[in-house]
C-alpha cells in the first residue's frame, strides 16, 4: 500500500454527500396507515434486506469515490543515464592465451582466466555505458552488439573458449569489426580497449590502418598487452628463464594507443592487469547525468469494478424483496 498513491485525493471530500442530502432535503410525508387489528402482527416489520441493503449502497458509494480519486500504483524508482558512452572490448581469443604465465595470489593462471575475472569487475561497474564485445583469432567475429545490459556482456566473458575463432591473431580485424559498430552510433564518445598477447599474423586489415579508420569516426583506443616476460621455469635439476611474451607486439600496440589519443598498457600479472582496467575506468568516468521516474499503473478499474458488482448485487435484491 505504500506505493499506492491517489492523485485526486479531493475527491474523498464527496464521501459525507450522501448524508448531507439525506439530513437537508424533506422527507416525504408518510400517509396515515390504515390499523387492522385482525392482522398478524409480524406483517409490519421492516425487510430483513433493509439492513444489507443500506451497506451495500453505502459501499457503492465508497467505491466510486475511491475510484474518482484515481488511485495509482508506483513501482521502484529507474535510474537512466541520460547520455551513454559507447565501449568496445576487443579480446584476443588466440591459442597463446592458455600460457599458464599469470600470477595470481601465489599461483599461476592462464591468460584468458586472468581475463575473465577483471573484464567482469569492469563491466560490473560501467552502468551508464553501452557496452560491446569483440573476439579476435584467426578473424574477428561480434560476439555481443553494443548493449546496456551488462549482465549479458559478463556471460559473453565467461562463455569465452579458446579455438573458438582459430589460433592466431588478427588485431587488425578487431579493431575493424569494433570501429564498424561506432559507425551509426550517435553517443558522445567512442571508446574501445584491446586487449592482446601476441603480433598481428592473419587477418586482411594490418592494425595500423584500421587505427587511422577508428580514429577518423572519433574513437579512443586503449591496448593492453598480456603476458609475463621473463619466468622461471622449474626442470628436474635446476630451473631456467624463459620469455613468455615473445610474441607481444608492444611497438604496434602503443602506436595504435598514441594515434587515436588512448595509452598503452602492459599486464605481467593478474593484479597488474586488474590495476590497468581500473585506471581505464577513472580515465574513462561514468557520465553522472541521470533521469529518475517510476513506472505507474492506474488502479481505478479495480473500486470501480467493485461498485458495479455490487450495484448488480443490490439491484437484484430490491428487485426481489420490494
Amino acid at each position: 500500500m505504500e506505493n499506492i498513491e491517489f492523485v485526486w485525493w479531493g475527491a474523498f471530500l464527496l464521501l459525507p454527500l450522501p448524508l448531507l442530502v439525506y439530513k437537508l432535503i424533506p422527507s416525504v410525508k408518510q400517509r396515515h396507515a390504515i390499523y387492522l387489528p385482525n392482522l398478524p402482527t409480524q406483517s409490519g416489520s421492516k425487510s430483513p434486506f433493509g439492513h444489507t441493503s443500506r451497506v451495500l449502497a453505502i459501499v457503492v458509494w465508497l467505491m466510486l469515490v475511491t475510484a474518482t480519486a484515481r488511485p495509482v500504483w508506483y513501482g521502484e524508482p529507474v535510474t537512466v543515464h541520460t547520455e551513454h558512452r559507447d565501449l568496445m572490448l576487443v579480446v584476443d581469443l588466440s591459442y597463446s592465451m592458455n600460457q599458464a604465465d599469470m600470477k595470481h595470489n601465489g599461483d599461476y593462471i592462464d591468460r584468458l582466466s586472468a581475463v575473465k575475472q577483471v573484464l567482469s569487475q569492469f563491466v560490473e561497474n560501467r552502468e551508464g555505458d553501452r557496452l560491446g564485445l569483440v573476439l579476435f583469432a584467426d578473424h574477428a567475429y561480434l560476439q555481443t552488439p553494443l548493449t546496456l545490459d551488462r549482465r549479458t556482456i559478463s556471460e559473453q566473458i565467461n562463455q569465452m573458449v579458446l579455438r573458438l575463432i582459430g589460433d592466431q591473431t588478427a588485431i587488425g580485424d578487431g579493431i575493424g569489426l569494433a570501429t564498424k559498430t561506432f559507425i551509426d552510433s550517435d553517443a558522445p564518445q567512442r571508446v574501445m580497449v584491446l586487449l592482446s598477447d601476441g603480433s598481428n599474423n592473419s587477418g586482411v586489415l594490418d592494425p595500423i590502418e584500421a587505427a587511422e579508420i577508428a580514429q577518423q569516426y572519433g574513437t579512443t583506443i586503449y591496448t593492453v598487452g598480456v603476458g609475463a616476460g621473463e619466468m622461471e621455469v622449474r626442470q628436474f635439476f635446476s630451473t631456467r628463464t624463459v620469455n613468455t611474451a615473445h610474441d607481444l607486439d608492444e611497438k604496434t600496440l602503443e602506436e595504435i594507443a598514441t594515434m587515436t589519443g588512448g595509452q598503452y598498457f602492459r599486464a605481467r600479472n593478474a593484479d597488474e592487469l586488474a590495476n590497468i582496467y581500473d585506471t581505464i575506468d577513472a580515465l574513462e568516468p561514468i557520465n553522472e547525468a541521470k533521469q529518475t521516474w517510476r513506472p505507474q499503473q492506474e488502479w481505478f478499474g479495480l473500486p470501480l469494478t467493485i461498485a458495479l458488482f455490487f450495484s448488480i448485487v443490490l439491484l437484484v435484491m430490491r428487485r426481489n424483496h420490494v
